[in-house]
């Protein structure tokens, strides 16, 4: 695993041990940082289900604001902090051991948030359906969401729209945005 392009371009980052942590392939975080590449600078982040922190520092690494990373697993922060630390962002980083579904019901705002749930749940689902009850996108902010390919992509009410779907080897990638409802 190493972080694909900006200030930390080429920093190998440190990879889970076991099962519990599924990374994001190179080749498919390069692509979804394609997708995304102009949305990503000055930009307060959230990295949902963080795991090894690969999103958010990647954001970071291009130009993000602020990103803020949450995970419930003790195993999962840790490796976060550790990447974050190997990156130096520790100054642009807040970190949470949290479940992302009480996270959700903070008062905070992002323009940019990673889902990246275990695949064999319904926690994208769930998730999904917090950011909008929450209201936790800024207008014109993006959603990206990472799920199985062969997954029904999560539902959206207005103001929040399902973009577009992207298929890469077995994984879903599932685009929202905020519109501006006035």
């Amino acid at each position: 695993m190493r972080v694909i392009s900006g200030s930390v371009r080429g920093r190998k980052l440190k990879e889970p041990v076991g099962f519990k942590i599924r990374p994001t392939s190179d080749k498919v975080k390069e692509s979804v940082f394609n997708i995304i590449q102009f949305d990503i600078e000055g930009r307060n982040v959230l990295d949902l289900f963080a795991g090894s922190g690969q999103y958010g520092i990647e954001a970071l690494s291009r130009g993000a604001k602020t990103v803020t990373f949450v995970d419930s697993a003790s195993d999962a922060i840790k490796l976060v902090r550790e990447n974050v630390k190997i990156c130096d962002f520790s100054e642009v980083a807040i970190i949470h051991g949290r479940d992302a579904l009480r996270y959700l019901e903070s008062d905070e705002k992002y323009d940019l948030i990673f889902v990246d749930p275990p695949y064999d749940t319904n926690l994208a689902n769930k998730v999904i359906e917090r950011i909008v009850e929450f209201d936790k996108l800024n207008i014109n902010g993006i959603i990206i969401c990472e799920i199985k390919a062969d997954a029904p992509s999560p539902n959206v009410e207005l103001p929040y729209m399902l973009i577009k779907e992207y298929l890469y080897s077995g994984v879903k990638i599932v685009k929202y945005t905020r519109e501006n409802t006035l």
